[in-house]
């Protein structure tokens, strides 16, 4: 009986008030204040990997018998909510062995809040646990890049996925249908809020961590990258009463941060801002923020309209994915508002042509239209161990380069304890900026090709996204290789 204790450390016991009171093959007695508690019992039922069968005992009962049974006084105890304890899985009853771990049996829990704690240290923005037929992979995604975490052991993969769902308060016995959920773990002194996705597979579930770590958040313009002259006249549209602002790019180059940054820039107390978005991921103080939820008919285009009668100053649009909820944005931005959106294309020219193929029409485009962003995201070059790279140009031949880029020098990291050996640290934006003006409004307006505004750009002297990487290549910021994997070889 003494073992059972053992699995439940006194402080879970007090926090949670409850007392194990004995064990069979099948199942574990637990003394608690609440028998329909269903969360505490799945967690309970996790640890024990038996059947809970609860007893329902009056609260200063359960914690006089606590410290008498642990042998503690109540005045010595610290509750701690990160407190760990072990799991009991079924080889261990199949092979005869004791159904209690041995000392050096690993906990599933510290598995689990390991490789939580590793990924916010190393800045990772994804988890990715995968199950293959005889393996079991555990990948970060950092800088934007999938690397390898070391393997936990195989035999664990359904415990470290059941305690996933069970933090994720998702339904551990449903494995055949994709579920979503939420976790916030305490990282020291702050709170790190982690959306969960599982998704069935032919070998078992495949889950996905997205860490939205706040603090990491720096949701400042010009922290961001831009170049002096990109950055006031971004700084100078958003200060306009009315008009639409679109950031483009693909999907992880950003644009979610920037339109953030944006409306931190802009938010004052004598603006009513409000924002649509799927999901919410990250809460920011004075601003409302509403989420899509189109199970339940909530989509982009029907909050927008609703937003439209919430008497709005600013309002962002988190994608503009068809042409209603674009119609009613150029609408909104029309009559007095200032709309931010998103839209998926590769530059900035094309994100003009791309609306009007949604069916607005060209003089409502140029009309409303008042800057487009297109913008991707580079590694950054670790300054630890940034060394000079001699460039194997002849093999670069197919990406039409300049010639004039071999006058120049470039730099690549080798790899180092403080970049985890990938050479890079950290990222940053390189951004294609187009202000409409009347010129690009009148060529809009005549429905003008791409190839017609790339002219007039060109004219103007606006550089391309691929040009203003080049420029943070030669400036040694990052690699040549990274710059061409991210503008050129697409």
């Amino acid at each position: 009986m003494e073992e059972i204790f053992k699995l439940i450390p006194v402080k879970y016991a007090l926090k949670h008030c409850i007392l194990p009171l004995g064990y069979d093959n099948s199942s574990v007695k637990i003394a608690m204040t609440d028998s329909n508690n269903c969360k505490l019992l799945n967690e309970l039922q996790f640890i024990f990997n038996k059947r809970i069968l609860p007893e329902v005992w009056d609260e200063g009962k359960i914690k006089e018998e606590i410290n008498k049974r642990y042998q503690i006084s109540e005045d010595k105890i610290e509750l701690n909510t990160a407190e760990s304890f072990e799991y009991i899985d079924k080889e261990s009853e199949k092979s005869g062995e004791s159904i209690f771990p041995k000392n050096n049996d690993q906990s599933v829990i510290k598995i689990v809040n390991n490789l939580i704690s590793d990924a916010i240290h190393i800045r990772a923005s994804d988890i990715h646990i995968e199950s293959y037929e005889d393996d079991f992979r555990v990948r970060l995604r950092v800088d934007g890049k999938l690397i390898e975490h070391e393997k936990p052991p195989k035999e664990r993969k359904q415990a470290i996925i059941s305690r996933l769902k069970i933090m994720a308060n998702m339904d551990i016995a449903e494995k055949r249908r994709p579920q979503d959920g939420r976790i916030r773990v305490q990282n020291g002194s702050k709170a790190v809020d982690i959306r969960v996705s599982t998704l069935p597979t032919d070998f078992g579930e495949k889950v996905v961590l997205r860490i939205l770590d706040k603090s990491s958040l720096k949701l400042s313009l010009d922290a961001l990258g831009f170049e002096n002259e990109v950055l006031e006249n971004f700084k100078k549209v958003l200060r306009l009463p009315y008009g639409m602002i679109l950031v483009t790019g693909p999907t992880g180059s950003g644009k979610t941060t920037t339109l953030y940054s944006a409306l931190n820039y802009i938010n004052s107390i004598d603006a009513n801002i409000i924002t649509i978005e799927d999901p919410i991921e990250y809460n920011l103080q004075g601003i409302n923020q509403t989420m899509v939820r189109s199970d339940i008919g909530l989509t982009f285009a029907s909050i927008l309209r609703t937003i439209l009668r919430q008497d709005p100053n600013i309002i962002m649009v988190g994608e503009i994915r068809d042409s209603e909820t674009a119609e009613i944005a150029i609408r909104a931005a029309l009559t007095g508002h200032l709309v931010l959106s998103t839209l998926h294309t590769n530059d900035a020219l094309s994100t003009i042509i791309r609306l009007i193929d949604m069916g607005i029409e060209s003089f409502l485009v140029a009309c409303s239209l008042k800057m487009v962003v297109a913008q991707r995201l580079v590694r950054k070059t670790c300054p630890y161990c940034k060394q000079k790279k001699d460039v194997e140009w002849d093999k670069l031949n197919s990406y039409q380069l300049s010639p004039a880029l071999k006058s120049h020098s470039f730099y690549q990291g080798k790899g180092c304890s403080k970049c985890n050996q990938t050479g890079f640290s950290g990222r940053e934006a390189i951004i294609e900026q187009i202000i409409i003006d009347d010129d690009f409004s009148e060529l809009i307006t005549n429905n003008a090709s791409v190839l017609e505004l790339g002219q007039l750009a060109k004219r103007k002297g606006l550089s391309s996204i691929k040009e203003v990487a080049l420029k943070k290549a030669i400036a040694g910021i990052t690699s040549l290789e990274e710059v061409i994997y991210e503008t050129i070889a697409v």
